[in-house]
């Protein structure tokens, strides 16, 4: 099957609609989710709410926002572009000379044709964005500035899908759903993940998958201090979806220890499976991958990038628009998660059920006639054997004899059919 189509069809229907950390955008945006996956349960935090270090803000919800010349022209309108304003701006409506406006007016300078995306969350203020050509283009003149938007007692929403499988230990998928109007940042996470969470019910699963769409960071905050110390101990692998819907490079950030069982599968799929990644240190961390590897949290959880935010040229501006993400792009994303998370099914200690090594041969996993070259195609198996000693685990084995855990599930399985080996 190709996902690709139906994974730009959900951004695209999700693209336009105004997200922030709180309000009815996030809500609307979770109950299209719930039409795919009906089981995703929508959760309220209260306002107020102490999360850790942090507090649950205020609900922000935006009516409309414009500014109009002199003549009554609309020069910007909230309606057409969402980036327009700063996200989370308070209400205001009067009349400013060209110098006051020009003083709440966000641009990005070094890329004259884009809007950049602002956020002011913890902070009491107002402001627009719009293109630096645009803004040098404004006459002297007064401008009507009007932002009808509301900061009342509200609540943080998120969503949550639990899959349960044969054990109670997980695999947890995160990706966050706050960003407004930019198709690799974030729409991209939330459609594979939605992607990734239809195919895992179709499956007969070892572990329990968990998917949670979460504003990021207070989101992700609150959602552990709901729910840290279940993770903690059952949480096996995670991944925090970012920036997935590109063509170029892959890109991983690694937990903060660098060595847990997310770690090795993820750079072992991405090194037999892309024409290449760029891993970057913890120190690069940016997404919600800062708050599950925290220091007394601990969590096995590596965020998974096409261009890594903060480094594509796109990131934060409205370049990051419909035709930045492809069909291509967010099919290549899905196949590499799909296949890590194969991986982790199988990945279990195995060990060789002979001394020495098995008769292949009356297996028909050697060649019957012993030739220069004729080795090839059955050393596979007999890699496998020689380190299926009951301490290497699939991942590993692929690691030291150079081959993708992937392929070798296959392996896995002819193996297990002749009880050459068996799962310590």
């Amino acid at each position: 099957m190709n996902e690709g189509k139906e994974l730009y069809g959900i951004i695209k229907e999700i693209f336009s609609i105004n997200r922030s950390i709180t309000g009815n955008g996030v809500r609307e945006t979770l109950l299209i989710l719930k039409k795919y996956l009906p089981e995703l349960q929508i959760y309220e935090v209260p306002t107020g709410t102490q999360v850790f270090d942090w507090i649950v803000p205020q609900e922000w919800n935006c009516q409309e926002a414009y500014i109009e010349d002199a003549e009554h022209r609309r020069i910007l309108d909230f309606r057409e572009n969402n980036l327009s304003i700063v996200n989370y701006s308070i209400s205001v409506d009067k009349w400013v000379s060209l110098k006051e406006l020009k003083s709440i007016i966000y641009t990005q300078p070094d890329q004259p044709e884009l809007i950049p995306y602002v956020t002011s969350y913890y902070n009491r203020q107002y402001g627009f964005c719009m293109s630096e050509k645009q803004k040098e283009n404004l006459k002297e003149g007064y401008y009507h500035i009007v932002i009808n938007s509301s900061l009342n007692e509200g609540s943080l929403t998120y969503g949550e899908y639990v899959f349960q499988g044969q054990s109670r230990e997980e695999i947890f998928i995160s990706t966050y759903i706050c960003h407004p109007s930019m198709a690799n940042d974030n729409c991209s996470g939330i459609a594979v993940a939605l992607k990734l969470a239809e195919w895992v019910k179709q499956q007969k699963n070892r572990y329990t998958y968990r998917f949670i769409f979460i504003p990021e960071t207070i989101g992700a905050i609150t959602y552990l201090s709901r729910n840290l110390e279940y993770l903690q101990k059952n949480m096996l692998a995670g991944f925090n979806l970012s920036c997935v819907g590109d063509t170029r490079e892959y890109s991983y950030v690694p937990t903060r220890k660098g060595n847990t069982i997310t770690d090795k599968v993820l750079q072992n799929i991405l090194k037999y499976h892309t024409d290449g990644f760029v891993k970057y240190t913890y120190l690069d961390r940016g997404s919600d991958e800062r708050q599950y590897n925290a220091p007394g949290v601990n969590l096995p959880v590596c965020c998974f990038c096409r261009s890594k935010f903060h480094v594509f040229p796109e990131y934060h501006t409205s370049a990051d628009n419909l035709d930045f993400v492809s069909e291509d792009g967010l099919q290549g994303s899905f196949d590499v998660l799909q296949k890590c998370l194969l991986v982790l099914e199988w990945n279990k200690r195995y060990i060789c059920t002979t001394l020495c090594e098995p008769q292949l041969g009356r297996r028909n996993l050697y060649p019957k006639v012993g030739q220069k070259g004729t080795y090839q195609n059955s050393d596979i198996y007999s890699d496998f054997l020689a380190y299926a000693d009951g301490e290497n685990d699939l991942v590993d084995i692929g690691d030291i004899i150079g081959i993708s855990s992937y392929c070798l599930i296959d392996i896995v399985n002819v193996l297990l059919d002749f009880k050459l080996i068996k799962i310590v």
